[in-house]
C-alpha cells in the first residue's frame, strides 16, 4: 500500500507536470475552424422568390467571430455553377496576401471544388465583414459579418455592451447577379433598386401605399435599460444609405477596426462597403416599437423615394407596433452635410486596440511621404468597342495567372510596374499596369471623383489614414487643410463627386494588395489596380505559397487533381484537439503515479 507521504508528494508533481503541459499546449494562439458550403439557396428578401447566395443554407451567411491574432481555417466548398472566391474586407493578412481571395493573388475555385483558407488576424481588432469578389456575386449575397474581439489583456475604451449585434444594409434587385453584370458590360444603368434590405430582409409595412403586404422584415429584440452594440455595414452594389433608429441615438465607438472618438449622431451616412460600431442604449419609454430605418442617399425622386429599407427595434415591454412617419433621413442632395459628417469622425488617440498602447502612438502625421499618386477615375466609357471604368486612364485587365503566381514563379509579361503617378495626356486603355510601392514607405493617394455618383474605395492589407477631403479639384495647397493628428484609419472611404479624398498609408506589409472601387459596377468594369510592395531583405516570417494553391492560367500543368486538395472538413479546431490528447496523457500519467 503507498504510504500518505509518497501519495501527497506524488499529486504534487503531477500539478506541476499538468500545469507545464497546459501551457505548452495553449500557449501559441487559438485556431478556429469553419465549414463553408456555398451555394444557391431560394429566398424571398422582397416577396418573391428569387435565387440568392447562401452559406450553409444561410442569407446572410454566418458571423466570423474571433480574437486578436486567433487563427482562422475556413473550408470552403464551391457548389454554385461558376468559379468563386472569398475576400475579407478589411482583413489585413499580414504577410500573407495568398489568402487575400481576389483575381490578383488566388487562381478562382472551380464549381464543385473546395479550397481552404488559413490565416491569422494579426495585431487586428474590429467590425469587418466577407464576400464574394468575383463577377458581380456580392449582388446575390454570400456575405456575412467578421468581429475581431479585443483580447482580455486590453479592455474596451467604453463598458462591456449588454449585447452585440450585426446589422447588413444593401440595395438590392431581383435581377439575378449574372442579368445585372450582363447589363454592365452593355452600358445600362442599374437604375433604383428593388429594394433595402436589412439582413437580407425587405421592409417593415411602414406604408400600406408604397410596401405590400407579406413582406417578412427584421425584428431586433432588445430589453429596456440596456446598451448594445450595433455592428453595421453596407454590403450592397453601388448605393450609399443613410441609418438611423427612430429617438434613438447612435454613438459611435469604432469603424473598421479603429476605435474612434466617441460621439453621438442622430443618423450615419454609410457609403458601399464600410462597417461601422454604435453603442445604442434602450432609454425610451417603448410606449411602442421604433423603426429602424436605412434609405438611399443623394436622390430625389419619386421611384427612390419609395425604395427604403425598414426593420424594427422591439423593447421586451413594448406597448405596440410603430406606427406614423419614419425618421426624417438628411436633406437628400445634400453631400456638404454628408462630408462634413465624415470629417467628424476622429481617431481616438489614447485608446488601446490589437495592441496595449494607444493607437495616436503611430504619429502618422510626422512621417516623411515617399510617394504621391492622384488617382482619377471617369465615367464608363468605350474602350475598344467595350465599357469599361478606368483609374489614371487605365483599366484593369486581369492576367490569366494571378500576379502573385507570376511572381512567385518569375512569368515575364504577367504585369507592368508602371502605374502613372497621375492621369496621363493620352488615349485610355486596357492594361496590367501595377503601383510600384516601396516597402516601409509612406504613400500619400488622392482620389479624384469625375464621377456623378458617390463612390468608394477599398485598399486591402492596410488600413490607411483618411487625413482630407474637399470639393473641387485637388491641389499641393490643398495638404493645408489635411488632418495631421488624429484622421481615422480604416480600409474603405468614400469620394464625393467633383471632390477628392486623400489618405496616407505605411506601406509595412509585404506582398501584391488589391486598390479597388467598392461600387460593383464600376469595380466590375475596370476600376482597380494592385499595389506591389517587396521586402528586399529575406523574411522568414512571411507566408510562403500555400500547400493547397490552385494553379490557372499559365500554371495550369501544375495543378494537382481536387482529390489530392488540403480539406480540414470536419477538423475539430485546436483547443479540442489539444483537450482530447492531453486528457488521454493526463489519465495514463495519474495511473502510472497511483500504481
Amino acid at each position: 500500500m503507498l504510504s500518505a507521504s509518497y501519495l501527497c508528494s506524488s499529486c504534487v508533481s503531477f500539478f506541476f507536470i499538468l500545469l507545464w503541459l497546459l501551457n505548452g499546449c495553449f500557449g501559441g494562439d487559438p485556431y478556429v475552424f469553419y465549414d463553408w458550403t456555398i451555394s444557391y439557396v431560394t429566398a424571398s428578401p422582397l416577396g418573391d422568390k428569387q435565387q440568392v447566395i447562401g452559406i450553409n443554407g444561410q442569407f446572410p451567411g454566418p458571423i466570423l467571430n474571433v480574437t486578436t491574432n486567433w487563427n482562422v481555417v475556413v473550408n470552403v466548398k464551391n457548389d454554385l455553377d461558376e468559379p468563386l472566391l472569398l475576400t475579407w474586407n478589411g482583413v489585413q493578412h499580414r504577410k500573407n496576401s495568398w489568402q487575400d481571395g481576389v483575381l490578383g493573388t488566388n487562381c478562382p475555385i472551380p464549381a464543385g471544388w473546395n479550397w481552404t483558407y488559413q490565416f491569422q488576424v494579426k495585431d487586428q481588432i474590429g467590425s469587418f465583414f466577407y464576400f464574394p469578389s468575383l463577377d458581380f456575386q456580392r449582388a446575390a449575397g454570400g456575405y456575412g459579418g467578421i468581429i475581431i474581439n479585443n483580447r482580455d489583456v486590453i479592455p474596451l475604451p467604453f463598458a462591456v455592451p449588454d449585447g452585440d449585434i450585426t446589422i447588413f444594409i444593401s440595395d438590392w434587385y431581383t435581377k439575378s447577379h449574372k442579368k445585372l453584370r450582363k447589363d454592365v458590360e452593355n452600358g445600362v444603368d442599374l437604375g433604383v433598386p428593388d429594394g433595402i434590405l436589412i439582413n437580407g430582409l425587405g421592409p417593415y409595412r411602414y406604408d400600406a401605399a408604397i410596401v405590400p403586404d407579406g413582406i417578412p422584415y427584421q425584428l431586433i429584440n432588445v430589453e429596456p435599460g440596456k446598451t448594445y452594440r450595433l455592428r453595421v455595414h453596407n454590403v450592397g452594389i453601388s448605393t450609399s444609405l443613410n441609418f438611423r433608429i427612430q429617438n434613438h441615438n447612435l454613438l459611435l465607438v469604432e469603424t473598421e477596426g479603429s476605435y474612434t472618438v466617441q460621439q453621438n449622431y442622430t443618423n450615419m451616412d454609410i457609403h458601399v462597403g464600410q462597417s461601422f460600431s454604435f453603442l445604442v442604449t434602450t432609454d425610451q419609454n417603448a410606449s411602442s416599437d421604433y423603426y429602424i430605418v436605412a434609405s438611399p442617399r443623394f436622390f430625389n425622386s419619386s421611384e427612390w423615394n419609395k425604395v427604403t429599407g425598414v426593420a424594427i427595434l422591439h423593447y421586451s415591454n413594448s406597448l405596440g407596433p410603430a406606427s406614423g412617419p419614419l425618421p426624417d433621413p438628411p436633406n437628400a442632395y445634400d453631400t456638404y452635410f454628408s462630408m462634413n459628417q465624415a470629417r467628424s469622425i476622429r481617431w481616438n488617440v489614447s485608446a488601446g486596440a490589437a495592441r496595449p498602447n494607444p493607437q495616436g502612438s503611430f504619429k502618422y502625421g510626422q512621417i516623411t511621404v515617399t510617394d504621391v499618386y492622384v488617382i482619377l477615375n471617369r465615367p464608363a466609357e468605350l474602350i475598344e468597342g467595350k465599357w469599361r471604368t478606368t483609374l489614371n486612364g487605365i483599366s484593369y485587365l486581369p492576367p490569366s495567372t494571378p500576379l502573385m503566381l507570376a511572381q512567385q514563379f518569375n512569368i515575364p509579361g504577367a504585369y507592368k510596374l508602371d502605374f502613372p503617378y497621375k492621369l496621363m495626356n493620352r488615349a485610355p486603355k486596357v492594361d496590367t499596369s501595377l503601383i510600384n510601392g516601396t516597402y516601409k514607405g509612406f504613400m500619400e493617394i488622392i482620389f479624384q471623383n469625375n464621377d456623378t455618383t458617390v463612390q468608394s474605395y477599398h485598399m486591402d492589407g492596410y488600413a490607411f489614414f483618411v487625413v482630407g477631403m474637399d470639393f473641387g479639384v485637388w491641389t499641393e495647397n490643398s495638404r493645408g487643410t489635411y488632418n495631421k493628428w488624429d484622421g481615422v484609419a480604416r480600409s474603405t472611404t468614400q469620394v464625393f463627386p467633383g471632390a477628392w479624398t486623400a489618405i496616407l498609408v505605411y506601406l509595412d506589409n509585404a506582398g501584391i494588395w488589391n486598390l479597388r472601387a467598392e461600387n460593383l459596377d464600376t469595380w466590375y468594369l475596370g476600376q482597380e489596380v494592385y499595389v506591389n510592395v517587396i521586402n528586399p531583405e529575406i523574411d522568414k516570417s512571411a507566408t510562403l505559397l500555400p500547400d493547397n494553391a490552385i494553379y490557372c492560367g499559365l500554371l495550369s500543368s501544375l495543378q494537382k487533381d481536387q482529390a489530392q486538395r488540403i480539406n480540414f472538413s470536419g477538423a475539430p479546431s485546436v483547443v479540442d484537439a489539444s483537450i482530447t490528447v492531453l486528457l488521454a496523457f493526463v489519465i495514463a500519467l495519474f495511473s502510472y503515479l497511483m500504481s
